[in-house]
């Protein structure tokens, strides 16, 4: 089956290529192709040896020999989830899809966003990756520009030269790598694979590509205070390119600090990471108050993307097992979660064409159901437990909390902050006197239970029993974890894992 990964990157790219030549029934087709998709997705899970360590279904073959650069993709714990949130995201979104303007233009764009967000996920040759990378960029630049609303092309602007300078000074690192490998083998490679197994790299050296790499993953994520582009683009983009972003886009720099940054650079991972540390928990605190004093229900989520991607970064930056594992699972449901909420925002906006609070105001009255799976959702975002938003928010505080219990503490008040100023916006938009203009607005039709449903019972799901999902994971991390140990070259990092050095005796 090692072709099930190359079938699933390309068959939306194929299915783009179809849909230029197809004049009718296009969202119907769009849905088809992705549902296909998530269907392939889904079968690769039931493939998947949940017991195994190292990557599977790899696929190889050259592309320029002389320089070691090679298709390779694989997955693992990791990577898998990832792959299938896309997948899954994709068609829920594919069913919301409202935009009567240029269909044909952006279902293309966002089918082969699909295939480059998987290609990023797989892909196992450094520039591979970096392809996938930065042609990412391209599709989203187009959706927010062409598709947004006010300050469209300044947005997309922005979030397309933050992110292309970071991946550039990435790029310098990934190409330091290689010829730092070609330097002690003898051999021109770009698998990450092989750099895994390769000898450690002097701590000096760490230190350098891992600001490299810094600088490209941070801008994606955003930490602050690479943080300015998220809420232009949030806010301009249409609500389906709002979806993807939130969803799936910005996990690429948190997926990109757990396979790069970690593994390759254990010692300076190390080194950094009280510094990383204190940056998220300013993206915690700032993103919730931020969020608070928002009069934009769009901004107030956008802001809370960037407080609970604080917390993701603190997970990862635990350098255990808990924290790392909770991490990617938070990546999971802040994905879910996040992208059912930009849904039910681009719902309202559909029937009042505005976002902003004081327009609204006792809606849970003529809108009950929106109004209920509104506030699941809410309550997800701020971790109540059962829900899907607890588990990873609590694991990654918890697995932190081992490394610095007072920092920690104060990244939980995030779930306090957090709590207020959803329930402040909760009771803002659906309590209250019911206003006159709001007493015609329609309930969920059809369209939009169809989209919904799906993300609420995962979101349900998953809270209740996360294990299908929590124990592959952890297989994952635990090989990420046990390459750290092996590429670490310090006595302080060594006794940060609580390893004993093999060279005490040299």
């Amino acid at each position: 089956m090692e072709f099930i990964l190359s079938l699933i990157i390309f068959f939306p790219l194929l299915g783009a290529i179809f849909a230029i030549g197809i004049k009718e029934n296009l969202k119907t087709y769009a849905i088809v192709i992705s549902g296909i998709e998530l269907a392939l997705t889904c079968l690769l899970w039931f493939l998947f040896d949940t017991q195994a360590y190292d990557y599977q279904f790899i696929a190889s073959f050259p592309l320029v020999s002389d320089f070691g650069i090679n298709y390779i993709v694989g997955v693992d714990g990791v990577s898998l989830f990832l792959v299938i949130l896309s997948s899954f995201i994709a068609f829920v979104g594919f069913i919301y899809l409202n935009e009567q303007n240029e269909t044909k233009k952006l279902i293309i764009s966002l089918l082969c966003l699909l295939s480059i967000m998987i290609g990023v996920f797989c892909a196992l040759d450094m520039i591979l990756f970096y392809i996938f990378w930065e042609l990412s960029l391209v599709p989203m630049l187009y959706i927010i520009g062409a598709w947004g609303s006010g300050s469209r092309i300044y947005a997309a602007v922005k979030f397309f030269l933050y992110t292309f300078v970071g991946s550039i000074i990435m790029l310098v690192g990934i190409l330091y790598l290689a010829y730092y490998y070609f330097v002690e083998t003898g051999i021109w490679s770009f698998s990450l694979i092989d750099w895994y197994n390769s000898v450690p790299i002097p701590f000096e050296i760490q230190i350098w590509l891992f600001l490299a790499f810094f600088c490209g993953l941070a801008v994606k994520v955003p930490m602050f205070p690479f943080h300015t582009w998220l809420p232009y683009a949030h806010g301009q983009a249409p609500t389906i390119g709002s979806i993807i972003l939130a969803a799936v886009l910005l996990k690429m720099g948190t997926y990109g600090f757990v396979r790069f940054s970690l593994p390759l650079f254990p010692d300076a991972s190390v080194y950094f990471l009280i510094p990383i540390a204190v940056l998220s928990l300013i993206m915690i605190i700032y993103g919730a108050l931020v969020a608070f004093i928002q009069n934009d229900i769009k901004q107030v989520i956008a802001y809370s993307s960037i407080s609970h991607m604080g917390v993701i970064m603190i997970g990862i930056f635990s350098l255990n097992v808990e924290g790392l594992s909770g991490s990617v699972f938070f990546m999971l449901s802040h994905g879910i979660i996040s992208g059912a909420l930009f849904m039910l925002v681009g719902m309202i906006y559909e029937r009042k064409h505005t976002k902003q609070i004081d327009e609204f105001g006792g809606i849970a009255k003529v809108m009950p159901n929106y109004s209920a799976i509104f506030g699941l959702m809410m309550m997800a975002s701020a971790g109540l437990p059962l829900t899907m938003g607890f588990v990873g928010e609590f694991l990654s505080l918890l697995g932190f909390f081992e490394v610095a219990p007072i920092m920690a503490g104060i990244a939980g008040i995030s779930i306090i902050v957090g709590a207020i100023y959803m329930l402040n916006l909760y009771r803002k938009v659906f309590y209250g006197e019911l206003d006159f203009k709001n007493a015609k607005l329609s309930d969920i039709d059809g369209r939009e239970w169809t989209a919904l449903l799906p993300l609420v019972i995962v979101v349900i799901w998953l809270g209740v029993y996360p294990k299908p999902i929590l124990e592959p994971i952890n297989k994952g991390i635990e090989n990420t974890l046990s390459i750290m140990h092996y590429k670490s070259v310090k006595q302080e990092t060594l006794d940060f894992f609580g390893i004993e050095s093999e060279l005490e005796g040299e």
